[in-house]
């Protein structure tokens, strides 16, 4: 499938997402919160895809990535619909002499995006899969640093308990935490969304500047 059929599905996810709100259907923005918390590696794009299509999903992988994990899609689930990367190899030899002229070394280049499907773990059957423990160790110290390099991005933060079953927002040089979590945690989403909200280079300045 194509990226116009990919950009057609989520324009179609955003418009139902508006009418929905339009129509005091607050659930649906509730679903879509819910997706964020639940799948944050993903783009806005394929959150509002998935959160569509199956909001009630926890984890989702392609066919293969569920195969490689000891779990297979039962018979007659239908896939869930969101844009995947096209990825492929560019091999360059070395420009240096003194190195082998047969050497060469090989980029992974991004060359556009297409249609793909993924599946949700409660349609699959398998080995049951390792749990992620809870955040925790004491961040004494460092959350002050946090904050400070926050407060030096010119980002606005606050807190509420509305974003509930989300931790952390990121938006438009603006973060919201979810109110009373524990202090590792929080510093765990903050970290989070800081760089998500500045770019992957944050990371680097977020080390250098709570170390």
């Amino acid at each position: 499938m194509k990226l116009e059929e990919v950009n057609l599905k989520t324009k179609e996810a955003v418009n139902y997402l508006v009418q929905s709100l339009e129509a005091g259907q607050s659930t649906v923005l509730t679903q879509y919160l819910g997706a964020m918390a639940k799948f944050r590696g993903y783009s806005c794009g394929n959150i509002m895809l998935i959160a569509r299509q199956k909001p009630d999903a926890t984890h989702v992988a392609g066919f293969r990535a569920w195969t490689s994990l000891g779990h297979f899609v039962r018979g007659g689930e239908k896939g869930i619909f969101i844009g995947g990367p096209l990825v492929g190899s560019k091999r360059n030899k070395y420009e240096n002499a003194e190195q082998n002229t047969d050497a060469k070394e090989t980029q992974r280049t991004l060359y556009g995006f297409r249609g793909v499907y993924v599946f949700d773990i409660a349609q699959t059957e398998g080995k049951e899969l390792p749990t992620l423990t809870e955040v925790n160790g004491d961040v004494s110290g460092y959350r002050e640093r946090l904050l400070k390099f926050v407060e030096a991005q010119s980002v606005e933060l606050s807190f509420s308990e509305r974003i509930a079953p989300a931790k952390g927002l990121s938006y438009g040089g603006k973060i919201t935490l979810l109110s009373g979590m524990q202090p590792a945690e929080e510093f765990s989403t903050l970290t989070h969304e800081i760089a998500h909200l500045c770019g992957a280079g944050t990371y680097v300045a977020l080390a250098s500047g709570c170390a």
